[in-house]
């Protein structure tokens, strides 16, 4: 028997155990439906008796979002007593193929993962997976997701952001007059459908004009350069832009500022705080959340679930699980920054 098969059978035999501890329920007949039922369902969401081990890898800790997400699976794990290791991406997709080659040659109870870019890490991802580990992709594609066989893909819809974002943009600019885009890395599934959403805006506005849509990789550093050429080369003629992450959308301000045009109206992705006072304070006329805490700390809850209950792909979970988070404004921008403080979103 192999080794995945010697984990799947564990797992059930683990399920099973808690369906049969069900029967002393009883006390839980009050609350309506099959008490044996209810007792399952209750050991399913506890924390796991024996501390589980699980590694993480995301595209880079320098991006904040990241960071924000490592934070947020952390303190998941300590709810439901799971081991955290991190394998750092460093916003580089050679350095995050080595780190998980590196994880993959370990044992792990599950493994979540955010690729820098698609395709960059299907093999090692393959070999985890062959050996009965469940795999959680996060907000960007390890790969297709009829080509490998990941537990479940917890991700925002990318193209519904960049829209959203966009519109939010183009309408404070009247309908009229030159954009920028500054992508993310160009590999990036998440990158990808923001820019589709930009398009599906920009490109049904003839007085639109698209100046620039160059990848910055998620850099701060590289935002700032291009931006710094971009101001020199087009000057008055832009008049809007959108980020694929408020990090680059942040650090472009502080050039845009020096150069006597705070006038641009900002929109970026992610809505992290400092994004989010920045709307507050109308420094930045809009972002939507990508819930860092709620795709990351989701990814605990489904690992956990898959090895403590045989939760199954398709049966217990969506292979795709859609993670929105809301376009701030003014009005709901309070709350999102207490949820973020608690990983709630």
């Amino acid at each position: 028997m192999t080794t995945k098969d010697n984990n799947i059978n564990r797992r059930r035999f683990l399920r099973n155990a808690s369906l049969t501890a069900g029967a002393a329920g009883g006390a839980l007949a009050g609350l309506g439906g099959d008490p044996r039922t209810m007792m399952a369902m209750a050991q399913e969401m506890g924390r796991s008796e024996k501390p589980l081990k699980a590694a993480f890898s995301n595209a880079g800790l320098q991006a904040t979002w990241c960071a924000q997400g490592k934070a947020a699976a952390e303190a998941w794990g300590k709810l439901y007593n799971v081991d955290v290791t991190w394998f750092d991406g460093e916003l580089a997709a050679p350095k995050q193929r080595s780190a998980v080659d590196t994880m993959s040659t370990q044992d792990w109870d599950f493994v979540a993962i955010q690729a820098f870019g698609i395709g960059t890490l299907t093999d090692p991802v393959k070999r985890m997976i062959d050996k009965g580990i469940p795999v959680i992709d996060m907000d960007t594609l390890i790969a297709p997701l009829e080509q490998i066989d990941v537990h479940s893909f917890l991700a925002p819809d990318n193209e519904f952001m960049g829209a959203s974002v966009t519109r939010a943009i183009v309408d404070a600019m009247g309908g009229s007059g030159g954009i920028v885009m500054t992508q993310g890395a160009l590999g990036h599934t998440g990158a990808q459908g923001r820019a589709r959403g930009f398009h599906s805006v920009v490109d049904a506005m003839p007085d639109i004009e698209v100046l620039d849509e160059q990848p910055a990789d998620w850099d701060v550093t590289k935002a700032t350069r291009i931006w710094d050429s971009l101001l020199t080369k087009y000057g008055d003629k832009i008049k809007g832009a959108f980020f694929h992450n408020d990090d680059m959308a942040l650090a472009a301000q502080n050039i845009m500022k020096a150069r006597g045009r705070d006038d641009i109206i900002v929109g970026g992705v992610d809505a992290m705080p400092p994004a989010v006072e920045a709307v507050i304070d109308g420094r930045m006329h809009a972002t939507v959340r990508n819930p860092s805490c709620r795709i990351h700390g989701g990814a605990i809850v489904a690992g956990v679930a898959a090895v403590l209950t045989g939760e199954a792909t398709g049966e217990g979970i969506p292979k795709h699980v859609i993670t929105d988070g809301p376009v701030v404004t003014k009005a709901n921008a309070p709350g999102m920054l207490w949820m973020q403080n608690h990983f709630l979103i």
